[in-house]
């Protein structure tokens, strides 16, 4: 029973964990989509697959 107990409050702590960390978490992709957007001369038409790029490679 403590085991499982334990294994919750675990789960509790990371949830809370990457709710702190996810303003860090989106501007970082947001900075990773710029230098995608950047590299291409930020030829207009490409933000969403930018963003989704970036959010691939910050997830990995």
């Amino acid at each position: 029973m403590k085991t499982t107990n334990n294994i919750n409050e675990n789960s509790k702590e990371d949830q809370i964990n990457e709710t702190i960390c996810l303003p860090y978490a989106e501007a970082r992709i947001a900075e990773l989509a710029y230098f995608k957007a950047e590299e291409r001369g930020f030829e207009p038409g490409h933000e969403l697959d930018d963003w989704l790029e970036a959010e691939r490679a910050y997830l990995l």
